[in-house]
């Protein structure tokens, strides 16, 4: 074995890992992830910084090509599983660390037929050593940092919008709230968007982007009136679904004039009905079925599902030391850990999150959403009650882990009509996300497209419940 495939099979030992998770699959994905923390295997952010893509939960044939478009993205050698149950992530995973290293040291039949080619002098023929993308059947393979081509509207991308686009093209308060941030202060995030265009939603999402004609692929700009009533270029661009620290399925389709965001379109993909309950939810909804579940049981899910949503938010704004954390505590939590295991590690967390003042100023000001207007939405849980911007949501999670802490390994029943989940009541007119959902357009409209997923992952809407019938129990006032 030669020192080149050498360090190839030593670099798979440990591959990085992009996970891909799907609606309705949530706890395959907190298997997946727990069981990659465990190897001690890197995460990636981005299709290209990746060796190994692990899609939770079971794909529709309409989800093939996006998922494809990802595969598409990974420089070589690139392998693709799917994790259909908790219980299979451990096995799933160690036969892909195999095959990644068999891959790693045995060439590809095109890279063999180039590396002949360029031995013998044909024009057609690559240097040895030259990275070549993970390709298609036809060998139009895309490099390592290259993004996937679009895909066109007719092949299974989700077109039933939830959300409408708000705002005209004259009037976009809320922008003026930003002009004191500083465009070094989101520079994590978008760097993240840099990378984002490699996974994203591609489509041209049902607008005639082809006025101006296409340059290499990509629509020109069209023109369009601002809020200044200047006709300036409009970009359309649509994030998710495949992103990292992303709602699981959820869709946006931003029409953009500079770095603001002039209209939004919400969209997602397919909510498997019937298949099981949704997983933060699953306690509340189970005492309402009359089954027996103890108030810690849900205390600890609820904890849970605020660190999950804690940990996305600081991965988006670049803290992935604390978000990791808070991931590790999630887990911890559901396992089971005991209150006195758990507590100090978890209340340490909860204050350096609370005394960063960096943190706090970076995200201040994104997304106000007053609890008066959050009623009126139908907004319920801690969206309601936090009555601020992304940062006070934040708090309100912090707040209500740490109160939750002290009932941890409580063992009296749940009554049944205590359905206040994570996010909100289930007993609503409404799953508590769908009206999450519905006020995104509202609080992205206006905002810098740099802001953008900051505003999404503090709401962090759970699509999974948009599969929830309406759930009997008690009228909440």
């Amino acid at each position: 074995m030669d020192l080149r495939n050498l360090l190839r099979r030593t670099a798979m030992q440990r591959p990085a890992v992009l996970a891909v998770a799907l609606p309705g699959a949530t706890d395959i994905r907190l298997a997946v992830e727990a069981e990659v923390r465990r190897r001690g295997w890197p995460v990636a952010g981005a299709p290209a910084a990746a060796d190994l893509m692990v899609v939770c939960g079971v794909p529709e044939p309409r989800e093939a090509e996006w998922l494809d478009d990802i595969e598409r993205s990974m420089p070589d050698p690139a392998v693709r599983i799917v994790v259909e149950e908790t219980g299979h992530a451990v096995h799933a995973l160690e036969m892909a660390r195999r095959d990644l290293t068999e891959r790693a040291v045995t060439p590809r039949e095109a890279e063999v037929d180039d590396q002949q080619g360029a031995a013998a002098g044909e024009p057609g023929g690559r240097a040895q050593g030259e990275h070549q993308g993970h390709g298609d059947d036809q060998g139009h393979g895309a490099h390592h940092g290259s993004s996937p081509p679009p895909a066109p509207d007719d092949q299974g991308h989700p077109h039933r919008s939830m959300g409408h686009g708000h705002g005209g093209p004259a009037a976009h308060p809320g922008h003026e709230g930003h002009e004191n941030h500083h465009p070094d202060d989101h520079a994590a995030h978008l760097d993240h968007t840099e990378h984002e265009g490699h996974f994203a939603h591609i489509d041209h999402m049902g607008h005639d982007m082809h006025a101006m004609g296409d340059v290499a692929g990509l629509p020109m700009a069209e023109r369009a009136d601002d809020r200044d009533e200047l006709r300036l270029d409009q970009l359309h661009v649509p994030i998710g679904p495949g992103l990292t620290d992303w709602p699981t399925g959820l869709v946006l389709r931003l029409t953009l004039q500079g770095d603001v965001v002039q209209d939004v379109e919400v969209d997602h993909l397919p909510v498997p009905r019937g298949h099981r309950l949704p997983f933060w939810d699953e306690p509340w909804l189970r005492a309402a079925q009359g089954e027996e579940v103890t108030s810690g049981s849900a205390v600890r899910r609820r904890c849970a599902a605020h660190l999950d949503s804690v940990a996305r938010l600081l991965a988006v704004v670049g803290w992935d030391d604390v978000a990791a954390r808070c991931r590790r505590l999630r887990d911890e939590l559901l396992s089971g850990a005991p209150r006195a295991g758990i507590g100090g590690d978890l209340r340490g967390v909860l204050r350096r999150v609370r005394r960063s003042r960096t943190l706090r100023w970076s995200i201040a000001g994104l997304g106000e959403l007053s609890s008066a207007r959050a009623g009126e939405a139908g907004v319920t849980g801690p969206a309601l009650t936090a009555d601020g911007d992304a940062y006070d949501r934040l708090r309100m999670w912090l707040d209500e882990v740490e109160r939750g802490l002290e009932v941890l390994d409580a063992e009296q029943p749940l009554t049944p009509d205590d359905l206040t989940g994570p996010r909100g009541r289930l007993d609503g007119a409404q799953p508590p996300s769908q009206a999450l959902l519905d006020i995104l357009p509202e609080l992205l409209t206006g905002a810098e497209f740099a802001c953008a997923r900051i505003i999404v992952a503090s709401l962090d809407p759970d699509l999974d419940e948009l599969a929830l019938a309406p759930v009997s129990g008690a009228a909440h006032v």
